[in-house]
């Protein structure tokens, strides 16, 4: 089957929250979101280091959107079901489908960091990867340095497969980092 025929639902739940695809007319909520989270945010993703404007953020979402419906990429917005607040982002990325392996990305608004929010909508989305997609392999990569983005796949028992040293630059665009592969796969 074409990857762009696979069927996917409209939202995704768990017990406190739900994803849903990036949708037009979601700019404004993520872009004073970022803005609110900068600052912690700016060290490890280069999309935070540059402040943007709520029509920036709006074209960027409107591109995921395209690659959602082509199924080459899949980013989502993060909601709590009690109050319909945003929470931050997660999604599927660097897809093959031949071999059936995603990479699972996340973010969090800083002012709803260590609640559990990213931890129960990765452990979510993990499972959904699997049975729904079918994968054979799920990864989670991070920058070594990036503890509370390592915490995640060791709590949810992602396999630490190995650290890729000087393998990326940080957000300042000059330092070399390392990144850490973790995997989970498919039976495990």
């Amino acid at each position: 089957m074409k990857p762009v025929l696979i069927d996917f639902p409209e939202r995704i739940e768990t017990e406190r929250l739900y994803f849903r695809p990036c949708l037009p007319g979601d700019g404004a909520v993520v872009q004073e979101s970022i803005t609110a989270s900068r600052e912690s945010l700016s060290e490890w993703l280069p999309f935070a280091v540059k402040e943007q404007s709520a029509s920036e953020v709006e074209a960027g979402i409107r591109q995921s959107h395209a690659d959602f419906i082509l199924r080459t990429d899949f980013r989502m917005h993060i909601f709590r079901k009690e109050d319909e607040m945003f929470i931050g982002s997660i999604g599927l990325h660097r897809v093959n489908w031949d071999v059936r392996k995603f990479e699972i990305g996340y973010w969090c608004d800083t002012r709803q960091s260590k609640k559990g929010y990213i931890t129960e909508a990765v452990e979510k989305l993990t499972d959904f990867t699997f049975t729904h997609l079918q994968a054979n392999r799920v990864e989670i990569r991070c920058d070594t340095m990036n503890l509370n983005s390592r915490h995640i796949p060791e709590r949810l028992g992602f396999t630490l497969e190995g650290i890729l040293r000087s393998d990326s630059l940080g957000t300042d665009g000059n330092t070399l980092r390392d990144t850490c592969v973790f995997a989970k796969i498919k039976g495990e």
